[in-house]
Formats: C-alpha cells, sequence, structure tokens
C-alpha cells in the first residue's frame, strides 16, 4: 500500500467530547457501515442468491422424494437427513445450512470481508476515512462488527426461508433427532436456532479471515479469491486421511458439527470445540488485521 502520514485521533481517545457524545458518534459510525454493507446493490444480490437456494433445495428434494432421492448433510450422511426431512420439513433447514456451507455461505462472506478494507484502499476512500477521528482501531472494529452482522443475516436467511419451505412442502410436526429420539416441535425449532447460531459463529470466524486478508491488499478481488482457495483448500485436505491429525486445526473442519446438536444427548464436546476453533481463528485473524492495519500506511 502506499504512502502517507496517519491523521488520526489516538487510538481509546474520545475526541474531547463528553462520552454520551462520543457513543452516539460510534453508533452512528457503525450505522454508516450497515448501510453501505447492506444497501450497496452487488451484495443485495448476494442475499437474493442466499434467499433462492433454499427454496430450490426444497422443491427439489420434493420432486426427488416419491423416487427416494437422497439430500445432502453433515457427517451423518446424506441418507439419514433425507429420511428425516420426509417426516418433518423442519430438517430442511439442517439440509440447506449443511449444503450452502460448502460453497455459497463462504462465497457471500469471502465477498464482503474481502471488500471491507481492500475495496476501501482500492476505491481511494479509505484516506477519507481516517481523517476524522475515528482510530483505525475503532474502524476496524466497525468494520469487522459489519461482518459479524452480515454473517447472522445471512445465515438466518437461509435458515427462515428453509423452515418457511419446508413448512409449505413437508409434514411438520414432533421432530425424531438422528439418534432416534423424537421431541416436540417447539423444542426442534429451538435446536434449529442453536444450529443457526453455531453457524452463525463460524462464518463470523471467516469474516475475520477475510477481513486479515483484506488489509493486506488495494485489490478487493485478489482478497476473496485469497479466502475462497483458503476454504476449498481446507475443504479438500479435511477429506484426505493421511491429513487426519491436522484436520482438527482446519478452520473449515468443525462447520458441519452442527449435527451433535440433532442427536440426545447432545455432544457438547464437539460443539465445544467447534466453537472454541472458531473463536481461536477469530482472535488469531483479527489481531493480524490489527497489527496490519495500524502499522501500514494506508491512506494514499
Amino acid at each position: 500500500m502506499s504512502t502517507i502520514s496517519q491523521a488520526e485521533a489516538p487510538e481509546g481517545a474520545t475526541d474531547g467530547r463528553e462520552p454520551a457524545a462520543y457513543v452516539r458518534g460510534n453508533l452512528r459510525f457503525f450505522r454508516n457501515e450497515l448501510r453501505l454493507v447492506f444497501f450497496r446493490r452487488r451484495n443485495q444480490l448476494l442475499l437474493a442468491v442466499v434467499v433462492l437456494f433454499p427454496l430450490l433445495i426444497g422443491i427439489g428434494l420434493k420432486l426427488a422424494a416419491p423416487h427416494g432421492g437422497g439430500g445432502g448433510g453433515p457427517s451423518s450422511g446424506g441418507a439419514a437427513f433425507f429420511n428425516q426431512l420426509a417426516g418433518n420439513g423442519v430438517f430442511l433447514t439442517f439440509i440447506a445450512l449443511s449444503l450452502l456451507l460448502i460453497l455459497v455461505l463462504p462465497v457471500v462472506m469471502a465477498v464482503i470481508s474481502g471488500d471491507s478494507v481492500a475495496g476501501e484502499a482500492g476505491y481511494g476512500t479509505l484516506r477519507y476515512l481516517l481523517t476524522v477521528p475515528a482510530g483505525r482501531t475503532r474502524l476496524l472494529a466497525v468494520k469487522y462488527l459489519a461482518i459479524v452482522v452480515w454473517a447472522v443475516v445471512a445465515t438466518f436467511i437461509v435458515a427462515v426461508v428453509a423452515l418457511l419451505v419446508g413448512v409449505i412442502l413437508f409434514p411438520v410436526g414432533p421432530v425424531t433427532l438422528l439418534s432416534g429420539t423424537t421431541v416436540s416441535l417447539g423444542a426442534g425449532l429451538v435446536r434449529v436456532l442453536f444450529v443457526t447460531l453455531y453457524v452463525c459463529a463460524a462464518m463470523a470466524a471467516l469474516g475475520a479471515i477475510g477481513l486479515a486478508v483484506s488489509t493486506f491488499t488495494e485489490h478487493a478481488i485478489g482478497a476473496i479469491a485469497a479466502v475462497m482457495i483458503l476454504v476449498v483448500a481446507s475443504e479438500v485436505v479435511d477429506q484426505i486421511p493421511q491429513f487426519a491429525p491436522v484436520a482438527p486445526y482446519l478452520p473449515t473442519h468443525w462447520w458441519n458439527s452442527f449435527d451433535a446438536l440433532l442427536r440426545t444427548p447432545v455432544d457438547t464436546t464437539t460443539l465445544w470445540h467447534g466453537l472454541l476453533s472458531f473463536a481461536i481463528y477469530a482472535a488469531v485473524f483479527c489481531a493480524i488485521a490489527w497489527a496490519r492495519f495500524t502499522s501500514a500506511d494506508v491512506t494514499s
């Protein structure tokens, strides 16, 4: 990135304002970032694609049902997921999330996170952001919070649309889990919520990786491509038995472990391993992004 001196207030300063005014300023800053992310036409098209996929998956599985077709699923196998779907439309949510985790949700996250800093630098708007007393750390925090909000919105869109399509196209009632235990519809919907939140955590961790990559370049396309290459490489390596010792440390290894929530008793050990992995990746790559962004000359 090109050289120019940094014009910003010291990190952590309130810029001489009252605390309430300082908080309002930060909230306004955050709202502006959310507006930039969610009102950009390209990003709205991404959300439209996210809406479309669960609908297509539901229709496809409904058409395949009379012929004994199989749906995709986590480690338990596609056939088990499809058999559950045939008896209860709630399972379409789990199928849609597991299928979209392969490529669609990572692409959606890569575009937003990879563009977060690199896009600003490429368009030349980053230097204007840093001429106001925002602070680089604060700017980076706002960028990441917006990425996390995007991850939550995109994931919940998949879950909600899939649930609605499942209710319309398939029977709905008490939910039979993968372990064979039947729980009430209400308890099944609670598990849908927990599964969705788990996937949100996975995508937030991927967003941190994309944010870090984005601070190393002024070319958003390059950052987006790098994130996707990392995701695909991780998924491929995770499938090779010879790399089994390193598989638990890959960023994508625990993504589909939400099927632990679809058993009784819940495999909390697997869930905690996954959440810990997401937290470590988010912390490490946010730290990398901060170290790079606060020391690099990025404002020209």
